[in-house]
């Protein structure tokens, strides 16, 4: 299996969980100092039978991720579980005063960079029929996260992109999902209070010294979703974006069949009426908008002109 950006935190966490249960790992992060670094400690508690190699790879660059996914697949022979971790926050601050490149680099890492293994692994598990994709997602999938406005664009990006991958390939046993880990204390936590309630805000600021001070979600409960992801009994489940901390993911096994038939744990648009509002809605429609209308968007049919 490959893990991006397994150098610290939760990254580190998720090798180490997986190298616990009998994995063989292929392990990357830009920082060639700190991957190794974390290899040798992994090294150290891994079974004798078990292999583990590590690669200094920028996610960004189409042509180290090609050499990753061959390198990776010359050593294993095969690769059976991909797992996108890499990220960074990027600038923070009011979007017109931002470094503008240093925002644009965070879509490059963040979004491009996981399409990119996205895109290399997915021959691969096409040929076999079967693999699985967990794509790390966090704070501004689901809610806006103001003034870190690049980091939020990017993680509502790949979650919308997984739940897309995951259809294209749906006539396969590839299984592909996003993960929200919850608000895990990493160093991405000390970066946030470093910059400071001048350029975050004051909201997001003291909820991030909350963070600190109550110690935050739990890494092994991010982990556990992550093995279950990575496992048999999540075979069939595709396409979603799971709570490790919200979500009841432990019993999903028992509802497979709904899951795969409905929208559940999916990103869409919210309407005035899915709130209980009687407003909001137009009155009429054509024959070619009720073709395309959501559930129970029924008004009157007017002829197009």
């Amino acid at each position: 299996m490959l893990i991006t950006g397994a150098s610290k935190g939760l990254g580190y966490q998720i090798a180490k969980s997986y190298l616990k249960f009998g994995a063989n790992l292929m392990i990357c992060s830009s920082n060639l100092n700190n991957i190794k670094k974390s290899y040798i400690k992994l090294k150290k508690i891994k079974k004798e039978n078990q292999k583990i190699f590590y690669l200094a790879t920028d996610v960004s660059s189409p042509k180290q991720v090609k050499k990753l996914v061959a390198f990776t697949i010359k050593k294993f022979k095969k690769i059976d579980i991909l797992i996108n971790n890499a990220g960074i926050y990027g600038p923070k601050g009011y979007i017109e005063k931002i470094n503008w490149d240093n925002w644009v680099k965070t879509i490059n890492v963040n979004l491009l960079g996981s399409i990119l293994l996205c895109r290399a692994v997915i021959p691969y598990f096409k040929k076999n029929n079967k693999g699985k994709i967990i794509q790390l997602s966090g704070g501004g999938a689901a809610s806006p996260v103001p003034r870190v406005s690049g980091y939020a664009v990017s993680k509502v990006g790949i979650v919308r992109f997984i739940e897309n991958l995951a259809s294209e390939v749906k006539k396969y046993n590839i299984d592909i999902n996003a993960v929200a880990p919850g608000a895990v204390n990493t160093s991405m936590l000390k970066e946030i209070l470093r910059a400071g309630p001048e350029k975050i805000g004051t909201h997001y600021y003291k909820k991030a010294l909350k963070q600190k001070k109550l110690g935050g979600t739990s890494s092994e409960t991010a982990c556990d979703l992550i093995l279950f992801l990575g496992s048999k009994y999540s075979d069939g489940i595709k396409g979603k974006l799971v709570s490790a901390l919200w979500d009841d993911w432990r019993n999903w096994p028992k509802y497979k069949k709904i899951l795969q038939n409905s929208d559940l744990y999916t990103l869409r648009r919210i309407t005035a009426k899915d709130r209980g509002f009687n407003w909001g809605q137009s009155p009429t429609k054509s024959i070619y908008d009720l073709a395309l209308a959501p559930h129970g968007s029924i008004g009157k049919i007017k002829k197009p002109s």
